[in-house]
């Protein structure tokens, strides 16, 4: 660091720094009019931090974490994160960050402490290797915006800041559905329409679990056998108009065009008849959506809840409703879960992990890992480890073709009949 020289001129101190040279000439900062020798080498000590921020004044932070971490998630997390991110960041900050970090200043806090804390978070808590990856991302995120895009600090503590070695433990992997689990969840709810359509589309798309009920029928074209991915569905707090919305979907790349076999369009199409059947069964008393729109102060759109209809709204076709046409989101696997845990003995398994049984099916019947990742809708190609082969439309359609033949059921054709015959339900 550049010497801060001190002299007094007249009744006056004045600070002197030597900074870089121009034109090989040596330049200086200075300042005089300070009462003190005191306050000049004060004054100098912030001109000079100043001088080494390229001109930008440096101010020091006296926040707490805790309050800055409330500061980050109003000022950057609402503007720039989904809904779900922003809840879970919300669950990982009031749950580890401010209760064991939160009392200390921001400026404060050094690289050895953080690394001190996530090791003893590891050592203290079972939980996935996932999901310290989640707290990692938060405790960076908070502080690079500090330091880069707020200026509160002058260093990122979290620049290095890794995890420790995390052995993963054999409960916390996903599940892998086989045939005969599959088979087995399809004889059991057979009786539950609903269930077993959706089941079915997660279990031959690998769709996300909130894409899945975002779908309307306007989404899926069954002459052609497309489904345009388009929205996810994502909940709320409920009120009195209810706690569903239609949202982005996760990632830019979450928008895409699948193709689906013929097990999945006769699913689909004799559910659609069904559906129709059944408006006709209820009448008046079947119950229709539509999309409320909700902005900001500014007028921006912010979300767009379900809302069900009271008057002539614009109706929101959505595929998976309950049998009077109401709506249960994600909320429809729930009960069939239970059972399946309980009294199908499979444990551990979750609605979510049908995508990874697709994933891990598609890729063992030869498809190339990135034809995998377009399925998926992976944001980065990496996530399926291989973005150097070009994805082809041609590949893709095969790859769900050669699925839907390599697991052809007989249980699950006779269960997607839902048939009608003499004007009523079989």
């Amino acid at each position: 660091m550049s010497k801060i020289n001190i002299r007094k001129r007249g009744n006056f101190y004045e600070y002197r720094i030597e900074i870089a040279k121009v034109d090989n000439k040596r330049q200086w900062l200075s300042k005089s009019g300070f009462r003190t020798k005191a306050e000049a080498l004060e004054s100098g000590s912030l001109a000079y931090t100043e001088y080494l921020n390229a001109g930008i004044p440096f101010k020091q932070c006296d926040l707490s974490y805790s309050d800055y971490l409330d500061y980050w998630l109003e000022n950057y997390c609402m503007n720039n994160l989904k809904y779900n991110t922003i809840q879970t960041y919300k669950i990982i900050i009031n749950k580890y960050l401010k209760k064991n970090i939160g009392k200390y200043k921001l400026s404060t806090i050094t690289s050895v402490a953080l690394n001190s804390f996530i090791t003893d978070l590891v050592n203290e808590y079972n939980h996935s290797k996932t999901y310290y990856k989640n707290i990692l991302k938060v405790i960076k995120g908070s502080f690079r915006d500090a330091c880069n895009l707020y200026g509160f600090i002058k260093y990122n503590p979290a620049l290095t800041l890794r995890l420790p070695k995390i052995e993963e433990e054999l409960n916390n992997k996903r599940h892998y559905y086989t045939n005969e689990e599959i088979d087995k969840i399809i004889d059991r709810f057979k009786d539950n329409a609903t269930f077993v359509a959706s089941f079915l589309t997660s279990c031959y798309t690998g769709m996300r679990t909130g894409e899945v009920f975002a779908l309307t029928w306007e989404d899926i074209d069954l002459e052609n056998g497309i489904i345009n991915i388009r929205h996810n569905l994502y909940d709320k707090p409920k009120d009195s108009l209810g706690r569903w919305y239609l949202g982005t979907t996760k990632t830019i790349s979450g928008t895409r065009q699948i193709y689906i076999g013929n097990t999945l369009i006769t699913t689909l199409k004799n559910y659609k008849e069904r559906q129709e059947y059944l408006k006709e069964v209820f009448g008046k008393d079947y119950k229709y959506y539509h999309l409320e729109t909700i902005t900001n102060d500014n007028g921006k759109v912010v979300d767009k809840r379900i809302v069900i209809n009271k008057d002539n709204e614009e109706k929101l076709n959505l595929v998976f409703t309950n049998d009077d046409g109401s709506f249960s989101g994600t909320d429809v696997p729930k009960y069939p879960f239970k059972i399946i845990h309980n009294e199908l003995g499979i444990e551990k398994c979750r609605f979510y992990d049908l995508r990874g049984t697709y994933a891990t099916k598609v890729l063992n019947n030869g498809t190339k890992i990135n034809d995998v990742a377009n399925l998926l809708g992976h944001r980065n190609v990496e996530t399926t480890e291989n973005y150097y082969i070009t994805s082809l439309e041609d590949n893709r359609k095969s790859a769900v073709e050669l699925f839907d033949k390599n697991n052809k059921s007989n249980v699950i054709e006779n269960v997607i009949k839902f048939q009608i015959q003499e004007g009523k339900l079989v």
